[in-house]
């Protein structure tokens, strides 16, 4: 591609489409988040109009393979794609495919020609700039043919408001929903491979993330919170910007041990994780916790367990991955580069304390009755004034 074109990104829009008179607002808040993604890059120019979101580089030194990757895991896109802007008269039209196109075209046996005219002031109709342009392209690459089905090559001419857009084949887009449309939520983050991935599918669905993690020094390294920033660094890159809490929760499980069953040490433990981070949730302004549990994956995500979970926690409890297996949350992870991290073999506090024989269908009550031996609101209250935050 030549850099002597006027090069900008065409971002097209899903699921907003379908929001009606809310659409407005839904459009605002991508379109703020799309400036913070792309504000490092340098200065830029973001306009919207005709169902599109057009991104004008304002300096030369503006990077674009950067600026495509960073649209790419933006929520609320469906699809995107680099394209040279020209005035709208065929024959610029005509030469500026051909430039902006030609490393595609000479690599190309095969090219096909679609056009749409949205600004329907413009002399030719889509049927007509095809032809045009299809034969044009013929002349300057003569060793190409036409494939209509599955061409090597889609040559896109959109003719809109603001000129006329050349482009190849569209990129997908990260889709779902604008992070920051649908409220706040409280994200229970290990250093495992499940929760970066249901932050990850949280995200997806607009809800912006506030983080919560609990450590559990000396049995847990700085190593190992560290592990936790990286992964958050990762799912950043698709949620945006993300405060962490970090919890110290030593004292908390040292005395459950000293206390409670040995049975039901992990069960009081997660109750305990929701109590706190209930507080912490709300003094965000979150409406929701967030977990990275699937059903019968380990002892304490059997339905009475997690029955006994969400009995303590004070605000509604979301898990993404309630219903799918390892692989298809693997799979997920490598997708948004996490796995890599997660597998790391630094510890976190829910696999030090771990019980030898842990109850898979515990009771409320007799899990009440065990928490009855510990003065639970000194230990909560003395956890979240012990909190610490750092920005991700």
């Amino acid at each position: 591609m030549k850099s002597a074109l006027h090069e900008v990104l065409l971002i097209k829009t899903g699921e907003l489409a379908l929001k009606g008179l809310n659409r407005g607002t839904f459009e605002a808040i991508l379109m703020k988040n799309l400036r913070y993604r792309l504000k490092p890059l340098g200065p830029c120019t973001l306009r919207k109009a005709q169902s599109a979101i057009y991104v004008e580089p304002e300096s030369p030194s503006f990077d674009m393979d950067e600026a495509s990757d960073r649209v790419s895991k933006v929520f609320g896109i469906a699809a995107y794609s680099r394209a040279c802007v020209v005035e709208k008269e065929i024959g610029a039209i005509l030469e500026a495919a051909a430039s902006y196109l030609a490393d595609e075209l000479a690599d190309a046996g095969t090219f096909k020609v679609e056009a749409k005219r949205s600004d329907k002031s413009f002399p030719l109709q889509s049927p007509a700039i095809c032809e045009q342009a299809g034969g044009y392209l013929l002349e300057r690459f003569p060793h190409l043919r036409v494939d209509v089905h599955a061409p090597d090559v889609l040559v896109m001419i959109e003719i809109r408001d603001f000129g006329a857009y050349i482009h190849a084949r569209q990129l997908p887009g990260a889709g779902g929903m604008p992070v920051g449309s649908a409220g706040r939520a409280g994200l229970l983050i290990s250093g495992g491979i499940d929760s970066p991935v249901a932050g990850y599918m949280m995200a997806k669905r607009g809800v912006e993330l506030c983080c919560i993690h609990f450590a559990s020094p000396p049995y847990t390294s700085e190593r190992a919170e560290m592990k936790v920033v990286s992964l958050l660094e990762q799912v950043a890159a698709y949620a945006g910007h993300m405060e962490l809490h970090i919890v110290p929760f030593t004292h908390i499980q040292e005395e459950i041990q000293r206390s409670c069953p040995e049975d039901l040490f992990t069960i009081i433990m997660r109750r305990f994780m929701m109590r706190i981070a209930t507080e912490i949730g709300r003094a965000e302004g979150c409406g929701a916790l967030v977990t990275g549990e699937s059903v019968g994956q380990v002892a304490s995500q059997t339905i009475p367990a997690l029955a006994c979970t969400d009995a303590a926690a004070g605000l509604p409890v979301f898990r993404p991955l309630i219903g799918m297996d390892k692989e298809e949350i693997i799979a997920v992870s490598r997708r948004i580069d996490t796995f890599d991290i997660s597998i790391q073999p630094y510890e976190d506090c829910c696999t030090v304390f771990t019980p030898r024989h842990p109850r898979t269908r515990p009771k409320l009550e007799k899990v009440l009755e065990a928490e009855a031996a510990l003065d639970a609101p000194a230990l909560i209250a003395q956890a979240v004034q012990g909190v610490r935050r750092r920005s991700i």
